[in-house]
């Protein structure tokens, strides 16, 4: 198994040292990098989309080969940030329940 996602936010130099402790620094790099990155090395590819109200673009991107997904954030600069990984990936064709029902 390949190591964690983050290992790699290598890509980008840590946040200067004036940052707070609330704020961590983000594993971020240009999308293509981002996008190829997860594609070479973990086998994932977009699974679903989505608009931020910020204009920032949000993303799910998962191998269901091996079930390692990431959920990603691009800003309106092009710049695509790590937010979440993990294991386990179920792609889901859910239905909002009606009322009444016991989902």
């Amino acid at each position: 198994m390949k190591p964690m996602h983050f290992a790699w936010a290598l890509l980008i130099p840590a946040a200067a040292a004036t940052e707070t402790l609330a704020q961590q620094p983000a594993a971020c790099a240009p999308r293509a990098a981002v996008v190829e990155k997860l594609a070479s090395d973990y086998g994932e590819a977009r699974q679903s989309i989505g608009l931020g109200n910020d204009n920032s673009v949000i993303e799910v991107f998962a191998s269901p080969e091996t079930g390692s997904w990431t959920i990603t954030v691009t800003l309106p600069s092009g710049m695509t940030c790590l937010m979440a990984s993990g294991q386990a990936f179920e792609a889901l064709d859910e239905m909002v329940p009606t009322a009444g029902s016991d989902a």
